[in-house]
């Protein structure tokens, strides 16, 4: 089993917090985490998708007050959102009687509406942590091209052989289109929602335009919006919002979208394999979702992040603002083993000043690149955010 980077945090926020909700998408290990957690301390786990926990609940003061003084975990949380208003009364009662912290850990798979649910009923009771898709700083580093071509979910990264990862993705896509986003309330046809996925996977890393896609659907604005907003909600689709600040030139107002997990924009495309990867035009594009959710994992939780484009093309492909002495640090991301630093990239350098600039290519040597830029692996620069 790897061992999950998040783990010690969760930890730590249970040992401040009477609750923690651990939110990710379905399969990304959220389960295997809260149950190592559970065995380190008395605990009971319920499963809400499992119709005899959900019976234990039919009375859940009643049930969960028997339980009192154990780690109470609670998975797919946002099956039963009546739920939060129990536990708030529980935790206060519990803060009264000693229990001030660790009481619940709280697991979910649907993160607006989670955190609307419990926000509402549990502030400043509760802390939120995300768990994603297996990040660098998990694998081996010698396994980082295998990471961009699989995913990072761990039933994906880990299958015995190519095949057996396709398949497990092939799956993974059908069962949350048919079973796991019905579950969740909205009633959209499967095959639409396969569609429009499949269209952000083509238009990996491009700026949004809500009317084409309206306009390919036959559908109107606020429903792409409708869907763009579920896909994000479910942990799957990263909106990068473009920078905005008064550098003296036009910039590009629209948010790029990214399918946060490489290995499911591989599948939706139909791309088995490295070479069939590596010979399609969306390569580049691809590399560079991978090599930006890396970067936003790695980095510290209260970094901003953002793109960076002019109307004359000059442009940032991640803006890291990571807030006092360490300023803002600007990347440009090459599939290459001899990566030339554009012009637009050197323009939009001298626009935002940033404190650090680097070029992440595929090597691992460090080394400069003229006019302030380094060049530098992505392991290398995921360390340097890690210790951040």
């Amino acid at each position: 089993m790897i061992s999950r980077k998040l783990t010690a945090t969760v930890r730590k926020r249970l040992n401040q917090f009477p609750a923690v909700t651990l939110l990710g998408p379905r399969q990304v290990g959220k389960t295997t985490l809260a149950k190592s957690l559970g065995k380190e301390t008395d605990s009971i786990y319920l499963d809400l998708e499992n119709p005899e926990d959900l019976e234990k609940l039919s009375d859940a003061r009643e049930y969960l007050l028997h339980h009192r003084g154990k780690l109470i975990i609670l998975d797919e949380v946002q099956r039963l959102p009546n739920l939060f208003q129990i536990l708030r009364g529980l935790i206060d009662e519990g803060i009264e009687l000693g229990f001030t912290t660790g009481q619940f850990l709280l697991l979910g798979s649907a993160s607006i509406e989670l955190l609307k649910q419990s926000s509402e009923s549990l502030a400043g009771r509760i802390a939120y942590l995300e768990l994603t898709p297996l990040e660098v700083a998990e694998i081996d580093p010698a396994s980082i091209n295998e990471l961009w071509i699989r995913g990072g979910f761990p039933r994906s990264f880990l299958a015995a052989d190519e095949e057996q990862s396709v398949t497990w993705r092939n799956n993974f896509i059908q069962t949350y289109l048919e079973r796991d986003i019905p579950q969740l309330g909205p009633r959209i046809p499967a095959e639409t929602l396969r569609r429009f996925w499949t269209m952000l996977a083509h238009l990996q890393g491009s700026p949004l335009n809500a009317a084409n896609l309206a306009k390919s659907l036959s559908v109107d604005g606020k429903t792409v919006a409708r869907y763009l907003d579920l896909m994000v909600d479910l942990l799957l689709i990263r909106r990068l919002q473009p920078y905005h600040a008064n550098v003296g030139k036009r910039l590009v107002k629209s948010p790029k979208v990214y399918l946060r997990d490489s290995g499911l924009l591989h599948t939706l495309l139909r791309l088995d394999d490295y070479d069939e990867i590596l010979s399609h035009p969306i390569t580049g594009e691809s590399w560079e979702g991978f090599v930006i959710e890396s970067l936003i994992r790695a980095a510290p939780d209260r970094a901003e992040v953002s793109y960076y484009r002019t109307s004359a093309g000059a442009e940032i492909d991640l803006l890291l603002d990571l807030g006092g002495k360490h300023g803002v640090w600007a990347i440009e991301i090459k599939r290459s083993l001899a990566p030339k630093v554009t012009k637009g990239f050197h323009i939009s350098v001298d626009d935002i000043k940033p404190s650090k600039a680097f070029v992440v290519y595929t090597g691992l040597e460090r080394y400069p690149k003229g006019g302030g830029v380094e060049a530098i692996g992505l392991v290398e620069l995921c360390g340097l955010l890690y210790e951040l």
